[in-house]
């Protein structure tokens, strides 16, 4: 299967390596001209066009920072669905809204080709490694027909439905993230303002209840200071906000939500847009007067589980 990749940055671009890395051929862009001919030094074709890349491929797969960026890319003239034909593929692996990724499908369907969404999950270090998680939604046979792609770009793959169903789980995953990271936050600042070694709070969250995906990556870079998650706060205040409008849209009144978008804009406001998101630690440092660090953790997160041909998780009903 020949594929074309648009958009080689934080995510993408660890994606588009597992595909060139496992041998496929693959073509790729990028608006950042020396990242593209990294990849082209490693065996990839470099796209001409989106038009021109969808013409000469069977599979195209965006990776872009947010809905904006993926319709200019479809929606240009020579953009991708410009150079779709029947039974070619599109593939959203973008965090987008619901709505835009189902409106998106439908021009691409009338062409005759296929959509999905397959936004991904579990952090850039496990992208690097095909380790992540990828929610899929779409027609189950178009599902099927790309399955052997998604299973060397991730780990555990879940159909989640049909097309936008896995751009809904996705933010609504990074809400939850959301959520955690800024409580981890504040647990921190208070143990360490009530006198607890923050090592021994560190492992104390780990081995309880309280333990998580987010505190045994995020803690950890907090904890260094570098904060380096390879996600920045107007990411996080993107995916939270696409959260809130399916709230919004479905009538459900949430109450941590608002509070937790108030929270990063603020942050966003005072360190900037492009600050690692971990760092929305330093409101409660500032407010305190304290720097919540420890050595001997990383960082940066590296994946050390090995590289594994992934596998479908089916869904007991």
């Amino acid at each position: 299967m020949k594929i074309g990749f648009i958009g080689l940055g934080n995510v993408g671009g660890k994606l588009a390596g597992s595909l060139l890395r496992n041998g496929f051929d693959l073509t790729v862009r990028d608006l950042n001209i020396e990242i593209a001919k990294t990849f082209f030094e490693k065996g990839a074709k470099l796209g001409e066009s989106p038009k021109q890349m969808a013409e000469t491929t069977d599979m195209m797969i965006t990776c872009l920072p947010n809905p904006e960026a993926s319709a200019a890319v479809m929606e240009a003239e020579d953009g991708i669905i410009a150079g779709l034909s029947p039974e070619k593929v599109w593939a959203e692996m973008s965090t987008t809204d619901e709505a835009e990724v189902k409106r998106l499908g439908a021009k691409v369907q009338k062409f005759g080709s296929e959509a999905l969404d397959c936004p991904v999950s579990g952090g850039c270090h496990r992208a690097a490694t095909g380790n992540i998680s990828i929610f899929v939604g779409g027609e189950r046979s178009t599902f099927e027909k790309i399955l052997p792609v998604l299973k060397v770009l991730g780990r555990l793959i879940l159909h989640t439905g049909a097309l936008g169903s896995a751009s809904v789980l996705k933010v609504m995953t990074n809400y939850l993230a959301t959520a955690n990271l800024v409580t981890l936050c504040e647990a921190m600042t208070t143990a360490k303002m009530a006198g607890i070694n923050l090592k021994t709070t560190y492992e104390a969250i780990r081995i309880s209840s309280g333990n998580s995906f987010v505190h045994e990556t995020e803690s950890q870079v907090i904890l260094n200071g570098s904060r380096d998650i390879n996600f920045t706060m107007d990411l996080v205040i993107k995916d939270i906000s696409l959260f809130q409008s399916i709230a919004d849209r479905a009538g459900v009144p949430l109450e941590v939500s608002p509070l937790l978008i108030d929270i990063f804009k603020d942050g966003e406001h005072r360190y900037g847009t492009r600050e690692w998101s971990p760092n929305i630690i330093r409101r409660l440092e500032d407010a305190c007067g304290i720097q919540i660090l420890a050595s001997g953790f990383p960082k940066q997160m590296v994946d050390s589980e090995p590289e594994v041909y992934g596998e479908e998780v089916v869904v007991n009903n």
